[in-house]
């Protein structure tokens, strides 16, 4: 291990999919704070929508969503109906006829969501928004639930991009994480999207993982370049059994030391773009002909839960079980008790749990959170100058900054930073210095490689 890798790749920082992050939202931002949010977001604001369907066929042992197993149909369908009925108290707030710009299904599997149940929330949202003509439409799903029934239903619905969980298809490391699933049932999902015409297709892969070997990374890497989803996204395996207690069926001697988990992750990098693929940001890879790769070289690629995205939208509405929002006064997340949110619901209550607002110091500092995540460089002075922030704002940066530029980690000049080559796998350590919460924070995180 190098000097860097000792000192930097274990830390333990955010992902800095938000700022301020999640740990930080408290009960102080409720339903009535979340309503009045709605109702002063102006007519001509771009929305993007997010839905979480919290039901999975079985637990990974990996995973670290808000879902549940389920071998049953009916606690999908409830949730479907709560659903239509929290979209409704959140219509009467922000009103209708809205333009939507994006739309994201996340879980669990949201897939498990039976046709007529689907299309009928599909239909509710057109309804009362405005779909543009662009509209990016997306969904998470499970290889082993996609076959020629489901492509139909997506087509109807109007899905544009499919985000297929693989992980890593060899067979030890799937049996390792309580996911099997061949390569024939992935080959069978792509070719099942494909047939009906949709062909934007994106895989996540995770390093990290018990099992996992320079050898299983690069097969993972020659199939996944085989069936040439356009964007990859490569995330280190987060373990934090204190939290999912599921993944206490990981063996912790079995995980990757600090050493392998770096090689892993360089040598997962340095196939993907090997077999052709741009590196966008910190985790995540396109195809040159991707609207993703051709967003970041235009200067239009974000940061948001999703990870990296060309989703430009200023407002993020979520609906279902811990979905998380942002508003342009701040961040909210809906309760993640699903009799909590049921009762809520009831009781014609917007089910909020907690959140955050914002003022123009939060803002500035996610955009510059955000601009060293997805661009590696930021003029902090310059991001001050545009919100207004006083020219001292930003004074304790270079000291805080000093140990990262003695080690070629970052380069400043005057008030610019810029992220050295070596430094790149250490953004998210980068980031830390312009948190001005992470110093109150009592919450445990992933490492930062």
């Amino acid at each position: 291990m190098t000097d860097l890798e000792q000192k930097y790749a274990s830390l333990n920082v955010p992902r800095y999919t938000s700022y301020p992050t999640a740990p930080h939202f408290s009960e102080a931002v409720g339903p009535a704070i979340y309503g009045d949010w709605l109702e002063s977001i102006p007519r001509d604001t771009p929305l993007s929508l997010y839905l979480h369907v919290p039901f999975c066929q079985e637990m990974c042992h990996y995973c670290g969503c808000n879902t549940k197993a389920t071998k049953k149909i009916q606690p999908v369908l409830a949730y479907v109906e709560l659903m239509l009925k929290e979209i409704d108290l959140v219509l009467a707030r922000l009103g209708t006829g809205r333009a939507v710009h994006h739309i994201h299904w996340g879980g669990g599997t949201p897939s498990l969501v039976p046709r007529e149940a689907f299309l009928k929330i599909v239909e509710k949202l057109k309804a009362n928004f405005v779909f543009t003509d662009d509209i990016e439409h997306a969904i998470e799903l499970d290889p082993r639930t996609v076959g020629d029934y489901l492509a139909e239903t997506l087509k109807m619905a109007g899905i544009t991009r499919t985000s297929l969980g693989v992980q890593d298809f060899d067979e030890d490391v799937q049996k390792q994480i309580g996911r099997i699933q061949p390569l024939k049932t992935v080959e069978k999902a792509v070719a099942a999207l494909r047939n009906v015409g949709l062909n934007d297709i994106n895989f996540d892969l995770m390093y990290g993982l018990p099992g996992q070997s320079e050898k299983t990374i690069r097969e993972t890497v020659e199939y996944t370049k085989a069936l040439a989803p356009g964007r990859v996204a490569l995330f280190g395996y987060a373990h934090v059994p204190w939290f999912k207690k599921h993944q206490q069926l990981i063996k912790e001697e079995n995980l990757p030391g600090t050493n392998e988990r770096i090689m892993l992750s360089d040598v997962s990098r340095d196939a993907l773009v090997e077999a052709g693929y741009d590196v966008i940001g910190l985790d995540h890879f396109a195809l040159p002909t991707d609207e993703m790769a051709i967003a970041l070289k235009e200067g239009r690629l974000r940061r948001n839960f999703q990870g990296y995205t060309t989703d430009n939208a200023d407002c993020l509405i979520g609906f279902g079980c811990s979905s998380i929002g942002f508003l342009p006064q701040g961040y909210v997340q809906t309760t993640p008790s699903a009799r909590e949110w049921e009762r809520m619901l009831a009781d014609e209550t917007l089910p909020i749990k907690k959140g955050i607002a914002v003022d123009q110091i939060d803002l500035c500092r996610a955009e510059i959170i955000m601009q060293l995540m997805t661009y590696y460089q930021v003029d902090y002075a310059a991001k001050a100058q545009k919100y207004g922030l006083p020219a001292g704002e930003f004074d304790k940066i270079p000291e805080a900054l000093q140990d990262m530029v003695n080690d070629a980690v970052v380069e400043q000049n005057g008030t610019t930073v810029t992220v050295t080559n070596a430094g790149r796998r250490y953004v998210r350590v980068v980031a830390a210095a312009f948190d001005s919460y992470l110093a109150t924070q009592q919450a445990r995180h992933s490492v930062a490689v």
